[in-house]
């Protein structure tokens, strides 16, 4: 009985399709040209299906491959593979010849193949990502604004901590309005400020155009926008992982974690890693572990791999707070590590611990239990408080239940 693969070479506008018999791979293989419409991808479908199909593979082509992956799943079995692992020696691509090679290489086992996962977890994925995409936005739109400051002559930054904050933003809204008095403007500075009266009236002291205030105006309009985006892809994350509240629960508890930051790694890796049969799985998937580059059996470096840039940057920023907790479990491995290996090396071997913590959390569905002996009980207590309001204001049900030590083997 035979057995045909279907190599997909895909384009913004054309797919370039083959199909191919495992067991006859000598044949020549039948060919296909498709457009990426609607009614050209149910043309391919039907296409296939004449032929009997099992398996499709396609190569990830920036954005182009997922409406061809979204419109055959369910018909066959599907793989997507790396782009670099299908290359063409150089002078011999051809469309025809790349879907092909797809197909043959698959066979070989070797392709490099992407996880892509289930409807629902891609759905999490892209509105994470999203929240991702407008924090940076706004850290941007900081960034810009101190810049049009400097050029109004104004430090005002340089005597507070946030120009976002409550004191910043009235001062800003006031010269976005015309204010130009520095007396004035010091007075919209709140009491709790720590820098002096004579200081921020000195920063304040500039030279604003109208061209300048008309720009301040236009990028003070553009926070409220994003700060209200923000707020409502956090309500749209929690209320769609809702039915996998526990497993946000455990892994928010966990020493750096906190309820936006559990959300973005079960968005990339699930709510049971499943996936991922092991914790090495995973942190060789994530880019999280060491590298090798082996010949004549000699290691040449130990550079990781890039792995998934999302979770990379998530865990990284978990291992900051953890290394930061004061006597936690992480912060005494990082202080070990520290003098030999230096800070991004001590801080990358964390990155690495914590990354096989999700795994037996997600996996195992264990709850975090701090070890460390010198976590002060106190820092603990205010910190399952804080956690809890924060789980309960994106409508996740949870309770502080202490932890009784379970009695001594006698």
């Amino acid at each position: 009985m035979s057995y045909t693969i279907a190599g997909i070479d895909v384009h913004k506008k054309l797919l370039m399709v083959v199909v191919l018999d495992v067991e006859c791979l000598e044949q020549p293989p039948d060919r296909g040209r498709f457009g990426t419409t609607a009614s050209e991808l149910q043309r391919l479908i039907v296409w296939l299906q004449e032929r009997e199909v099992q398996e499709a593979v396609m190569e990830s082509t920036a954005q182009y491959w997922k409406p061809i992956w979204y419109a055959l799943e369910g018909q066959v079995q599907l793989h997507l593979a790396q782009a670099f692992s299908n290359r063409a020696p150089r002078g011999r691509k051809r469309d025809f010849r790349d879907a092909e090679r797809l197909v043959r290489r698959l066979v070989a086992q070797e392709l490099f193949l992407s996880f892509v996962p289930a409807p629902e977890q891609r759905g999490w994925r892209t509105m994470t990502r999203m929240k991702t995409q407008l924090a940076r936005d706004r850290v941007r739109l900081h960034s810009q604004l101190e810049g049009l400051l400097e050029e109004m002559r104004i430090k005002l930054s340089s005597v507070i901590t946030d120009l976002f904050g409550v004191s910043g933003l009235r001062i800003l809204s006031a010269v976005a309005a015309g204010q130009t008095d520095p007396q004035q403007l010091a007075e919209l500075g709140d009491d709790r400020l720590k820098c002096t009266r004579e200081q921020l009236i000195d920063a304040l002291t500039g030279k604003a155009e109208a061209m300048h205030q008309q720009l301040l105006a236009l990028y003070r309009e553009r926070l409220p926008v994003i700060d209200q985006q923000m707020e409502k892809l956090n309500r749209m994350i929690a209320q769609a992982m809702q039915p996998h509240e526990d497993a946000v629960v455990r892994l928010a508890e966990a020493t750096g974690f906190g309820v936006d930051a559990a959300q973005q790694v079960i968005a990339e890796v699930g709510p049971q890693a499943s996936t991922f049969h092991s914790a090495a799985q995973l942190s060789s998937w994530a880019g999280t572990c060491p590298g090798k580059q082996e010949s004549a059996e000699q290691n040449s470096s130990s550079r990781s791999a890039k792995g998934n840039k999302y979770l990379r940057r998530v865990l990284t920023e978990v291992a900051q707070a953890a290394v930061k907790t004061k006597g936690s479990h992480y912060q005494i491995v990082f202080r070990r590590l520290l003098p030999r290996l230096g800070y991004k090396q001590a801080l990358w071997a964390v990155v690495h611990r914590l990354c096989r913590m999700v795994w037996k959390i997600l996996h195992d569905g264990l709850r975090f239990v701090e070890q460390s002996t010198q976590r002060d009980p106190k820092a603990a207590t205010q910190r399952a408080k804080t956690l809890t309001r924060a789980l309960r204001r994106l409508g996740y049900k949870v309770h502080i239940t202490p932890m009784t030590p379970a009695p001594a083997e006698g």
